[in-house]
């Protein structure tokens, strides 16, 4: 290919092609560039459509952006496997840091709807269900100033190995408790002061076991107890739980007089006298700790262990779309050094090159975090609707979540296309116009 200057008011670039002795005329440094890839022998015809060279209406920025998303095109399956790479790290991340926000903010509904300003347990337990108090600090506790009511509660975890649930937690209230008048009982009743051997299944429990009212279900210690009532809560963790009487409870796991925790409503609910209050609390006795409802939820081993797995998951998800996306730039780049060297030598700015392959990654990008938000959002929805997963997972995608996968992918599109772009704005135009 050779090319000269004519001489005139405007300059132009005369290309030659030299295998059919055909010729175009491309005015010099101007921003209306028909595509590259009609300037460059493709094993075929190098001569553009007449209507490439013809002057677009559209706005620089947008005839900028074709030109990417015309790049894209040209390669489908690379492009392809790149965004679909993307798209599964986004969708991973999406479900488990919204399954790992959703079990924050169930956890937390567990306290608040029951009014609870303080929760007071053994202090320096690994997980909650082994805090072990003595019930009779319950008097100790209701005496001091702005205490309105004290609530005991035992806590335990049991499972139903036929129906593959395991971890179901066991609540055990005084059968006088107001919480009992709290629940939305939808079939049956409440627990009774003179029950026996009665229990309340959630209904998304129920719904597992395939439970209904009056049916007998094992729960410790091979012992059936009868279904008294189903009820319906406003978070997940109570509708996949059952409930039974304190008392019962504690003959049952052998633990008299024995609770785990203490739910504590104050008069006064103004922060500094909740705050002082929880300090009198802990000075009751060494050992004891009190906290808020949030606070306390933080402690949660579960949440913990979800918050470091969706961590986990946002950096193996980084890590490895950048990868793939460094991989497919750096062949793109390496496949069209010829036409970005036709690209300098009409004018392009070394910026401009490095803007094209930017944009290129980013729309790739962008494309996979498209495609994985919206499996992000079916998978979760999807999980809420299977029994094993219900009793934790709300359903919910949260706008934070997804812009949280979004940023992911942004950032990932700039780390991996940061590289080829400045190895492909750093070609010399003599050069590359040699490369085959």
């Amino acid at each position: 290919m050779r090319s000269s200057r004519c001489k005139g008011p405007r300059p132009f670039i005369f290309l030659r092609n030299e295998f059919r002795g055909r010729c175009c005329l491309i005015p010099h440094r101007s921003s209306l560039i028909a595509h590259p890839s009609s300037l460059i022998p493709h094993r075929s015809s190098l001569i553009a459509h007449p209507s490439s060279l013809i002057p677009h209406r559209s706005s620089p920025a947008m005839h900028f952006f074709s030109f990417i998303f015309k790049n894209i095109r040209r390669r489908p399956a690379r492009s392809g496997l790149t965004a679909s790479g993307i798209a599964v790290a986004v969708a991973a991340v999406v479900t488990l840091v919204g399954i790992s926000k959703g079990f924050e903010t169930e956890l937390l509904k567990v306290y608040e709807q029951h009014g609870a300003d303080l929760v007071v347990f053994r202090a320096g337990v690994a997980q909650r269900i082994t805090s072990s108090l003595d019930m009779r600090l319950a008097g100790r506790i209701a005496r001091l100033p702005n205490v309105e009511s004290v609530v005991p509660g035992l806590m335990d975890v049991v499972s139903f190995e036929e129906h593959d649930l395991f971890g179901v937690t066991v609540n055990g209230w005084p059968a006088d408790s107001s919480y009992f008048d709290q629940m939305q009982v939808v079939a049956g009743r409440r627990i009774e002061p003179d029950d026996r051997h009665a229990v309340m299944l959630g209904s998304v429990l129920a719904k597992s076991l395939n439970k209904q009212v009056g049916d007998e279900v094992e729960v410790i210690s091979g012992q059936s107890f009868t279904v008294v009532g189903i009820y319906q809560s406003h978070n997940v963790f109570e509708n996949g739980s059952l409930v039974m009487a304190l008392d019962e409870m504690q003959k049952l796991l052998g633990r008299e007089g024995d609770i785990t925790f203490f739910m504590v409503t104050a008069a006064d609910k103004d922060r500094a006298s909740v705050e002082a209050l929880r300090e009198r609390i802990k000075s009751l006795t060494p050992g004891l700790d009190a906290m808020s409802g949030r606070d306390y939820a933080d402690t949660a081993i579960e949440l913990r262990l979800a918050r470091s797995a969706a961590w986990l998951t946002s950096a193996v998800a980084f890590v490895v779309g950048a990868i793939g996306t460094l991989n497919t730039m750096v062949m793109s780049v390496f496949e069209r050094v010829h036409e970005i060297g036709v690209l300098r030598a009409v004018g392009w700015r070394r910026s401009r090159v490095m803007r094209m392959i930017l944009g290129e990654s980013l729309l790739l990008s962008l494309a996979g975090a498209a495609v994985g938000t919206l499996v992000a959002v079916a998978a979760t929805i999807l999980l809420s609707k299977m029994p094993l997963y219900a009793r934790v997972v709300s359903g919910e995608v949260h706008l934070a979540t997804v812009a949280q996968g979004v940023s992911i992918a942004v950032f990932v599109g700039l780390f991996g296309g940061l590289y080829p772009a400045w190895r492909a704005a750093a070609l010399l135009p003599t050069e590359a116009l040699r490369h085959e």
